[in-house]
């Protein structure tokens, strides 16, 4: 008789899916975290120009943008290629404004809406008519704080 046998019917141990759950619960978390969701879908092509000296907006939240810029392609068949303003989502008039600014400072906290910014971001190519008839209506909505989105000017 020999002192070694041979192990028959006998397989490797199962690997253990206890810990599975708590692992896809922190990737799960981990990337809840990490994502950030867009605002508004672009449908207007913007270049922004380069300029020297910029200020970084500090609180995103108080900050509410209106694009300038013509339609991109897919939309110019039913919009044109004349430029368009944009407001959230959807393209809009210059008379649509202070309905957008009312809805923007409903979200906000009465203490700060004095703070209300409206970022115009213009593409480098539109006339300067569209854009002087939207600060007309900001000032006479009562949004007087404006900025100008650019780039950093790489030197």
């Amino acid at each position: 008789m020999s002192k070694f046998q041979k192990k028959r019917g006998k397989s490797s141990p199962a690997i253990s899916t206890a810990s599975l759950p708590d692992i896809i619960f922190m990737l799960l978390f981990f990337f809840m975290v990490v994502t950030v969701l867009r605002d508004s879908e672009l449908k207007l092509k913007i270049v922004t120009p380069q300029a020297t000296e910029l200020t970084k907006l500090e609180e995103k939240s108080l900050v509410n943008y209106l694009y300038i810029g013509r339609p991109l392609e897919r939309f110019q068949e039913e919009y044109g290629t004349a430029p368009r303003l944009q407001l959230n989502d959807k393209f809009s008039t210059v008379n649509d404004i202070p309905v957008f600014l009312e809805q923007h400072k409903v979200k906000v906290p009465e203490k700060k809406r004095s703070r209300i910014t409206s970022s115009l971001k213009v593409d480098g190519e539109v006339t300067m008519g569209i854009v002087q008839d939207v600060k007309t209506k900001l000032r006479k909505s009562g949004q007087l704080i404006v900025n100008y989105s650019a780039k950093q000017k790489s030197d």
